[in-house]
């Protein structure tokens, strides 16, 4: 009787106010005006001092897959979409990151990729016309090289630097 009870409860007060603030929710607080549909994601180049060979395709890919699985744009095949995207790996740098008596125990790798958007609708917009660096770092055990350390790294780089990216094209950050 006591879990009859509980169970009425929870659908009289609990599914009613579910359904209430699900739509006062944003889902990743993507905004993008009604007119643009498509967009264009560019390869994204890699010219940094070092090249990780695999970090360019990835990016590119993942970021074409995170805007089809997240915004309600579609993709195409050329220039000239709504949204034109590029973007260039600019820095890829390791620097000492920690020190354990006179050793570096931890080397921090700083990831930098410039993004370009171009809104075909309206180019004078300042916020969907724009060029932009987005950087993460990201740490190693320092008795690593870094060829050694990257099958670790690859996918936790290119995650973080494709969230980074659609973020600042899509949330305004």
């Amino acid at each position: 009787m006591l879990i009859a009870n509980s169970q009425k409860l929870i659908a009289i007060f609990f599914l009613p106010a579910l359904f209430l603030f699900s739509g006062c929710y944003s889902f990743k607080d993507v905004s993008i005006k009604p007119e643009i549909k498509t967009f264009y994601v560019k390869y994204i180049e890699n010219r940094a001092r070092y090249i990780n060979p695999q970090l360019s395709p990835q990016v590119t890919d993942k970021l074409r897959q995170k805007i089809v699985n997240q915004t309600r744009l579609s993709p195409v095949q050329s220039e000239g979409a709504d949204y034109d995207i590029g973007g260039t790996v600019t820095g890829y740098d390791v620097s000492t990151s920690a020190i354990s008596g006179q050793v570096a125990s931890v080397n921090r790798l700083t990831v930098t990729i410039t993004v370009t958007l171009k809104n075909n609708k309206d180019p004078n917009d300042k916020k969907t016309n724009f060029e932009a660096s987005v950087s993460r770092n990201f740490d190693y055990n320092a008795q690593l090289a870094l060829a050694q350390a990257e099958p670790q790294l690859n996918e936790s780089i290119t995650k973080n630097m494709v969230d980074e990216i659609f973020n600042r094209i899509f949330s305004n950050w």
